[in-house]
């Protein structure tokens, strides 16, 4: 089980999705945290290179402030605003607004840890 996910210290509340990319990730926690510098990309999502390549089921989906996508197989997407694209989806951030979801990610680049119980 994924225990939580922090963004610049936040802790977020995610519903993961059940899928392969998620289980491949579950795989790699069980050798420790997983840290990713996350840059700021046009006005509406913060990217970072995961450092491998994932299982991917690329649809074309609406993303929106929450959402955690996987692009390309080997990037993390965490949005802050909406895009349309063909994304892996990964999980949803449950326990922030999306004014809030903003605020925390839409000023600078940050730092995303996934960790696992």
């Amino acid at each position: 089980m994924i225990k939580d996910m922090q963004i610049d210290g936040t802790v977020l509340d995610v519903e993961w999705e059940n899928n392969n990319t998620v289980k491949e990730l579950k795989e790699e926690l069980k050798q420790g945290e997983v840290t990713i510098r996350l840059s700021k990309y046009s006005d509406f999502e913060q990217v970072g290179e995961l450092g491998k390549t994932y299982s991917s089921s690329d649809k074309r989906i609406t993303a929106e402030a929450g959402d955690i996508m996987l692009y390309s197989g080997n990037k993390i997407v965490v949005f802050y605003g909406a895009n349309t694209w063909e994304y892996t989806r990964i999980g949803k951030i449950k326990n922030l607004s999306k004014e809030e979801i903003k605020r925390l990610l839409s000023n600078s680049d940050v730092v995303l840890k996934i960790k696992m119980e």
